[in-house]
């Protein structure tokens, strides 16, 4: 049974930074392609990053040059470096691993001064 839990999220002031992580447990991390999706409230969970098993990066106009996503295979680790962070980036923040459709809990991200 694979399991993804994140962290690091909270309040943050408009401009400021947060890096949240994604451990996953119970099942090979190499392999897959690892996601990040956010949510607010009313509306569909949108697709903000996603990493290959070979690095390779890809990432929503609305966050291209203030997230890095990245990905530690020995720790089984996705993060997502956010930078520049402004008020409509506030979200839920959900790790997700396509192949069998694995989600985490969600991290709450709030951008507000």
């Amino acid at each position: 049974q694979v399991q993804l839990v994140e962290s690091g999220g909270g309040l943050v002031q408009p401009g400021g930074s947060l890096r949240l992580s994604c451990l996953a447990s119970g099942s090979f991390f190499a392999p897959y392609i690892m996601e990040w999706y956010r949510q607010v409230p009313g509306k569909q969970r949108e697709l903000v990053a996603l990493i290959t098993p070979g690095g390779s990066t890809n990432y929503a106009d609305s966050v291209k040059g203030r997230f890095t996503i990245s990905r530690d295979n020995a720790k089984k680790t996705v993060y997502l470096q956010m930078n520049s962070l402004k008020p409509e980036d506030t979200a839920v923040y959900y790790c997700h691993r396509g192949r069998g459709d694995y989600w985490g809990q969600g991290t709450q991200v709030t951008v507000s001064s």
